[in-house]
């Protein structure tokens, strides 16, 4: 058999796989999901339950109440299967400028947030972003784009004749993937959650235009320590604040209440 017959045929399974799975992002964007969101809910509260064995756990009641009045704001907006009963919201005691969301309702969210994200507003800023990547299936969406790149390592590899071609099939594919693929990919799911979670906080009631202090709070807190936005997976703090100030003039007023949650 010709060896670059298997490339032909790995194309082919590929090509049906895309098109089978094929779906469209709350903002448009055509994505690949190859997994069900039940499989994706499992993974979601596997993980969950994992970190709260790892990570020491906050108790304290007004930072708990606090996080949990933010978050329950925003989720009361969601509808259809992102709709879950009860989002299981746990604030973990550590000095990371960090929060999380995972599929099947899971948000983590770390005390060193509350130094940099000040009021309710920037603090749904966060929240908000992070349930944009769960409405938006990015975990989904990432695992499968990993699942498929390991699919055409493996078969490449054999097509190129196994051990000899092995290290050269692994290296071209590996820089394709890093910077053709992954990186800028990394970008847009960024960004997109920056969109979904702002339109999520001004439905809600909060301030839109305080994402643009959370993020010009996130540029402080960095230092200047932030790597080049090229080799970022994140978009550099000035592309942030720029794409919020142009997404903020397109919001319609909402006329929600405003949310009361104080510290």
């Amino acid at each position: 058999m010709n060896r670059f017959q298997p490339i032909a045929l790995a194309g082919l399974i590929a090509s049906t796989i895309v098109l089978s799975a094929c779906s469209s992002s709350p903002t448009g964007r055509q994505q690949v999901l190859l997994f069900s969101e039940q499989d994706m809910s499992q993974l979601g509260a596997q993980s969950f339950d994992a970190l709260k064995e790892q990570e020491k756990i906050h108790t304290g009641k007004k930072t708990n109440q606090y996080v949990q009045c933010v978050t329950d704001a925003l989720t009361t907006r969601l509808g259809g299967q992102q709709a879950v009963s009860q989002w299981e919201v746990v604030v973990f005691d550590s000095e990371q400028v960090n929060a999380y969301a995972l599929p099947g309702g899971k948000i983590g969210v770390y005390t060193g947030l509350l130094n940099v994200a000040t009021n309710q507003d920037q603090l749904a800023t966060v929240i908000g972003h992070e349930i944009g990547h769960v409405l938006a299936q990015h975990s989904n969406e990432r695992l499968s784009r990993t699942q498929l790149a390991n699919m055409g390592m493996q078969i490449t590899s054999a097509a190129m004749g196994g051990a000899e071609y092995h290290d050269a099939a692994m290296a071209g594919l590996g820089l394709g993937v890093q910077y053709g693929v992954l990186m800028p990919y990394g970008r847009a799911q960024e960004s997109e959650s920056d969109i979904i979670g702002l339109r999520l906080m001004a439905e809600a009631g909060f301030d839109p235009y305080e994402s643009i202090n959370l993020w010009k709070n996130m540029a402080k807190a960095a230092g200047g320590n932030q790597p080049p936005e090229l080799l970022s997976t994140h978009p550099s703090h000035s592309t942030r604040i720029d794409d919020l100030r142009a997404e903020i003039a397109k919001l319609p007023n909402y006329n929600t209440p405003r949310p009361q949650c104080n510290i």
